[in-house]
């Protein structure tokens, strides 16, 4: 347990989240004796003191204090830990937005660098590549209420991986509900369909997620896609529609035709790692090869918009892992790739079993650093850049997860899904809407149920309370 104590609790929560950056799964209490270290905001200094030593920092006054005393906190434990966390005091999940709202204040590049490093602690490299995001996003996203963006969910995967906190039932064990979900889901495609019609809204993307929606069998599939097609990309001018097909096991050549049957525009073939014993480790059951195979199947029958999604900082990989998988991605050459972070979620069997004792061999921070410096030099290979990307909590490094993309292959959903500028209306068990009221700059959510037969049960009840929210914007 990690013990603080701080002369003004206005602060607490933002010392805990810079704290938790420097510890695995650290037990963080704020007491008023017998602790570890004492943080004392002053007038004109921060003070922190342990039981060997005592910094001082004196605070801009150009800046806001709570800025100030995360820079101060992180500075002291980057010095008492030797870590380098390259994004320094940013720990919210959209740092380009910062990026963005320089650019459109006349701020040169320079002089956002600046910023970031100035105030933030934020590494160069981090910061231009907020830059570079915000300059590709802000001629995409979003500036009409009309336009919107359709999320549907399979709440289905092969297996459940290590990592995964996502409603994600393995299907061998939950096929009784399966034919039960798909009608569910059809009726409220049906229903949402019909709204957005009365509505006169302009559908932009729709993005066919999960789970794995490649999990069911080609039957099911071709039923759920039918009505998918028919309720919201028939007739709509659609700009992009998008199937996450996810894992190579569960994706055959009949699924792949329906997909080219019903206009899909962009799919997701999504090895993580390109190293066999990583895969079993995680619980994966496709082979390196299979990627392979599937990306070459794919391609012949005409998808010409394929991402691959990638991981950086899995249980027991290391240098040689990563540039494996990057040589081998390099080698089947995707037309984007997504470079995801580990993240440890709290819902995880693998935070279960750390909690647990667990030994998994996770790299360190000037390894990881190095991994994604090898991920960086794989897009650029692949004359690719970033267009979009974003932060979770409990991220291994304290990395970020980014988009990379050729010409004219960027996932636009992915953008406006990220920058929340556009109303996403999200169908299926556990899936989030959004609905944002762009003249007021914020958005309001309502979520399905997360669990597939409460959702089955009650799919009208959750239709009504879709529409009622989206009646505050649209009525």
């Amino acid at each position: 347990m990690i013990k603080v104590k701080i002369n003004k609790a206005d602060f607490t929560y933002d010392v805990y989240q810079i704290i938790n950056l420097f510890f695995s799964f650290p037990d963080i209490k704020f007491v008023e004796e017998d602790y570890d270290f004492n943080i004392q905001v002053k007038q004109e200094i921060i003070e922190i003191q342990s039981k060997d030593e005592r910094h001082e920092y004196v605070i801009n006054k150009s800046n806001k204090l709570k800025e100030e005393v995360k820079k101060a906190v992180f500075l002291y434990f980057s010095k008492n830990t030797a870590l380098n966390l390259p994004w320094g005091t940013l720990i919210g999940i959209r740092p380009s937005k910062k990026a963005l709202e320089l650019l459109e204040n006349g701020f040169s590049e320079d002089a956002i660098i600046k910023e970031f490093k100035e105030k933030h602690v934020t590494r160069e490299d981090k910061a231009q590549l907020c830059i570079d995001v915000a300059k590709f996003e802000r001629n995409i996203v979003n500036k009409n209420k009309n336009n919107i963006s359709i999320y549907v969910g399979m709440p289905f995967c092969p297996t459940r991986c290590l990592y995964c906190s996502f409603t994600s039932n393995p299907i061998g064990s939950c096929k009784s509900i399966v034919e039960p979900y798909l009608e569910a889901l059809s009726h409220e495609i049906k229903e949402v369909s019909r709204y957005v019609k009365e509505k006169d809204l302009n559908i932009e993307c729709v993005y066919f997620g999960g789970g794995t929606p490649t999990a069911v069998n080609d039957e099911q599939f071709e039923f759920i896609m039918k009505r998918i097609y028919e309720g919201f990309t028939a007739n709509n001018n659609v700009k992009e529609f998008t199937v996450e097909c996810g894992r190579p096991d569960s994706i055959t050549f009949e699924k792949l035709s329906t997909m080219k049957k019903y206009g899909v525009h962009r799919i997701s073939i999504n090895p993580q790692t390109m190293n066999e014993d990583t895969l079993k480790l995680i619980g994966r059951n496709h082979s390196v090869d299979s990627v392979s195979e599937k990306f070459a199947m794919a391609r012949e029958l005409g998808f010409n918009n394929i991402n691959m999604d990638l991981i950086v900082g899995l249980p027991g990989e290391k240098i040689s892992h990563i540039i494996k998988t990057c040589d081998k991605v390099f080698e089947i050459k995707p037309d984007s790739i997504t470079i995801h972070g580990m993240s440890i979620k709290r819902a995880s069997k693998l935070h279960e079993n750390m909690l647990n004792n667990h030994r998994f061999e996770i790299p360190g921070q000037e390894e990881l650093n190095e991994m994604y410096e090898h991920t960086v030099g794989l897009s650029k290979k692949l004359n690719m850049k970033p267009y979009y990307m974003y932060r979770q909590k409990n991220m291994v490094g304290s990395m970020e997860n980014v988009g990379y993309a050729a010409p004219s292959k960027e996932g636009i959903y992915n953008i406006q899904m990220i920058e929340e500028k556009q109303t996403i209306i999200a169908l299926g068990a556990d899936a989030v809407c959004k609905v944002v009221f762009l003249e007021e700059n914020r958005h309001e959510r309502f979520a399905n149920l997360k669990d597939v037969r409460e959702y089955i049960k009650r799919v009208d009840e959750m239709i009504e309370k879709k529409i009622s929210l989206l009646e505050t914007l649209y009525s």
